[in-house]
């Protein structure tokens, strides 16, 4: 049996003492990714059962859990956590550094774990203290899902224990870590159709509509290459659903990634159903695809909706987001994440130009004429910007 989790998450194991959560740890992570709250009451007191520096050794776990997740590791916590309160804090640390948060629960028979404690040293308490950690366990097992564990596993024998042949920790959507480039990075098309079929002939991209005007685009990029669109395909320019059908084409052939961009998201939300104020070009964009088929409508929404919030590629060398992202985040994906590659971190105001302004200033810090297009060069990446 293997239990899948995130490549980047707070894993708090859970059991009354002597269920075999050290164990089953050590089996499982490697020694660098657990943080027990006993080693931790050691070092604070030179003693791992000295129950009067509980407190001080769980603030030690917990600042110990923040450097490895604000590094975006997986970290794993071996302590008993038995109770809703001293699982909550565990639970705000990793909202706070967006990283999900699971719960590898051992119910294993009171009987057993009294009989493994009673043949180490170190676990001189009565029976009651099990019992009593047993019963608080059972209390609050069921909500673990409303606590905010997105992962829970129960293993309730010996044989379920064992039977974990592996743990698989599953690759994040926004983790292309092994695409190396170069790319293409185009931001901001914003509907301006002719403009990008323009630059992708300067960059030496092949363009073919299907026969007989079938939806499809085919792309064929230079060797090695590959187009990121960094959001925003859409409003203020003539030909929003022509750039729709291009870039979903190539996306779906894998020549391209695409990131969304607040614009897009707005487009998502209307098409959904949902009240949103028709402003900065949708309008357009909307009388656009009233001549386009259904079909097409159900696919941009599909699509949209798969966009993830950033990628992270060149082994790490290279983010694309829309608006931007701290580099502690690029591991890492919540909703607040996703915020900031779409908005940034913004105050709310905007300026003259209707910019929304970050807390360093405009959003936009040059200003270009409408949907004015620059290509930026490296030895590495290309881009467009389209205003």
């Amino acid at each position: 049996m293997e239990l899948k989790i995130p490549e980047v998450a707070l894993v708090v194991m859970v059991g009354v003492s002597g269920s075999g959560k050290s164990s089953f740890a050590r089996k499982h992570f490697k020694r660098t990714e657990i943080v027990s709250s006993d080693e931790c009451r050691a070092l604070v007191s030179d003693d791992e059962n000295d129950q009067a520096a509980t407190n001080d050794a769980f603030d030690l776990l917990k600042h110990l859990v923040g450097i490895r997740l604000r590094r975006g590791l997986l970290t794993v916590i071996d302590a008993t956590n038995v109770q809703e309160s001293s699982r909550k804090g565990l639970v705000a640390l990793a909202r706070e550094y967006h990283c999900l948060p699971v719960a590898i629960v051992l119910d294993l028979p009171e009987k057993l774990c009294a009989e493994r404690n009673s043949t180490r040293p170190d676990r001189t308490f009565g029976t009651h203290v099990l019992r009593q950690q047993r019963h608080q366990l059972h209390k609050s097992m069921r909500g673990l899902g409303r606590e905010g564990f997105r992962h829970v596993h129960v293993l309730r024998s010996v044989e379920e224990v064992e039977g974990v042949t592996a743990i698989v920790r599953e690759r994040l959507y926004n983790n292309r870590k092994d695409e190396h480039g170069p790319f293409d990075i185009i931001g901001d098309v914003h509907g301006c159709f002719d403009e990008l079929l323009a630059l992708f002939t300067q960059l030496g991209y092949s363009v073919d509509r299907g026969k007989d005007g079938a939806d499809a685009y085919t792309v064929i990029p230079p060797t090695g290459r590959k187009a990121v669109f960094v959001g925003d395909l859409v409003d203020r320019g003539p030909r929003s659903p022509d750039v729709l059908r291009l870039v979903m084409s190539m996306v779906n052939a894998g020549t391209a990634l695409c990131v969304p961009g607040n614009h897009d998201l707005k487009l998502h939300k209307k098409l959904q159903g949902k009240n949103v104020i028709i402003n900065h070009g949708l309008a357009e964009t909307l009388e656009q695809l009233k001549y386009e088929p259904p079909e097409f409508i159900t696919e941009v929404e599909r699509f949209l909706y798969s966009l993830v919030s950033h990628y992270v590629l060149d082994d790490g060398k290279l983010v694309v987001a829309h608006a931007g992202l701290k580099r502690r985040c690029m591991a890492e994906g919540s909703g607040a994440v996703r915020a900031f590659c779409l908005y940034g971190e913004t105050t709310g105001e905007t300026d003259d130009s209707d910019y929304r302004s970050d807390t360093n200033g405009p959003a936009s810090t040059v200003a270009k004429p409408k949907w004015c297009t620059a290509i930026l060069r490296s030895s590495k990446h290309n881009g467009l910007i389209a205003r």
